[in-house]
């Protein structure tokens, strides 16, 4: 099979979705099939792949992170790809990718299906706050609806987002199908070297959160809830590891709750050594994003033995169903500071969530999802005959 597949993100920019398209790609090949990723260019010296098309662009106004593809040059793709004769086209993002995408499949004549990674009906209201929320909420049902009837095939990471797109009235054939972690690249972490590293002593508490600094993740409530739990461990800390446009707020709500001495800010961190490590410093992974539509630090926390306190809201739901290597925490700030409490001064508890956590990361091996995968094309193909 060859598969095109079309994105307004990738590496470099770090994200859930840049992950989540690296695995699919990554399995894929390992699978025997074609694959080529259309993608931003971001002017950061990315290195030449031949099988991407990194096409340039400019940056969003309102997130800076960002590229917007230029139109013009996604045009002449067709020139590019001429010669090459694809099978299904898989479009990841909604915005310039999804059009580009869609008019792509129609000249090309194959199917075209589309991953459902964000939940956009909250996460808008972070980016644009000036406009009512009701507005926005409209606004991203109207436009999932009129893109979902434009494709062949829906790909769903999580139960809570079939659910939400079913309340919206989308009817397109689809599959539930999360992205699954590489086992391999999260087998061992050196927590100890990482303490050294950030001075942070060998027997201090430590939680970790991993991911973007950004409004959506509800990375305030962790502090709210921080300011809680450092009354019952005074030595407390939270190392948030990642960037995004809520850093600076989030620093001046560090210093406002008196926590500059409880919370470390240590960016963005190289994902085959320095990653593994920063989760396996923590005694436990921290988690509370009301707009997850899975949640995969969840699952890399976990398989690497860390156990995980998290609310379970939209996808992360299906992660944590059961408590398997985990406890699940009520979203508020006291009661989550109670939570985490009771598994921070538990070791016996602690030592058990980590076992757990270890296998049941296996049910969610990428080589296992991405099978899945191939079967939701091989289906979308044969309706389409």
């Amino acid at each position: 099979m060859n598969v095109l597949l079309v994105s307004d993100v990738y590496f470099p920019r770090v994200n859930g979705v840049s992950t989540s398209i690296m695995t699919l790609r990554r399995e894929l090949k390992k699978a025997g099939h074609l694959v080529t990723l259309v993608a931003p260019a971001y002017g950061m010296n990315e290195p030449p792949e031949p099988d991407i098309i990194r096409i340039p662009g400019r940056k969003v106004l309102m997130d800076p992170e960002d590229r917007l593809m230029s139109s013009h040059a996604l045009r002449q793709l067709p020139g590019q790809l001429a010669g090459q004769r694809f099978d299904l086209l898989h479009i990841h993002t909604p915005f310039i990718a999804h059009y580009a995408g869609i008019r792509l499949a129609r000249e090309m004549g194959i199917p075209c299906v589309e991953t459902y990674h964000t939940f956009f009906e909250e996460y808008l209201y972070h980016y644009i706050p000036f406009l009512p929320r009701a507005l926005m909420r409209y606004a991203a049902r109207f436009f999932t609806r009129q893109q979902c009837r434009q494709i062949d095939g829906l790909v769903l990471p999580s139960i809570a987002m079939k659910d939400a797109l079913q309340r919206y009235g989308v009817h397109t054939y689809s599959q539930i199908i999360p992205t699954g972690i590489e086992l391999a690249d999260f087998s061992t972490g050196d927590g100890p070297s990482f303490r050294q590293k950030h001075g942070i002593a060998p027997d201090r508490p430590v939680v970790v959160y991993v991911g973007r600094v950004a409004f959506e993740k509800n990375i305030e409530f962790l502090l709210l809830m921080l300011s809680q739990l450092r009354h019952s461990i005074p030595d407390i800390l939270l190392v948030i590891a990642g960037e995004g446009p809520a850093e600076r707020k989030l620093k001046r709500l560090t210093d406002a709750l008196n926590l500059t001495q409880h919370v470390k800010f240590v960016g963005y961190l190289e994902r085959a050594t320095e990653l593994p490590a920063c989760y396996c410093a923590g005694d436990a992974f921290v988690f509370a994003s009301r707009t997850e539509t899975q949640g995969l630090v969840l699952l890399e926390a976990m398989a690497l033995g860390v156990p995980v306190v998290s609310t379970a809201v939209m996808g992360t739901h299906d992660i944590l169903v059961g408590e398997r290597g985990c406890r699940i925490a009520p979203d508020d700030p006291v009661q989550f500071a109670a939570t985490l409490a009771n598994v921070l001064t538990n070791r016996p508890l602690r030592e058990c969530l980590s076992a757990d956590a270890c296998e049941y990361a296996k049910s969610w091996s990428a080589p296992e999802m991405v099978q899945r995968m191939i079967n939701f094309y091989q289906t979308v193909l044969a309706r389409s005959v």
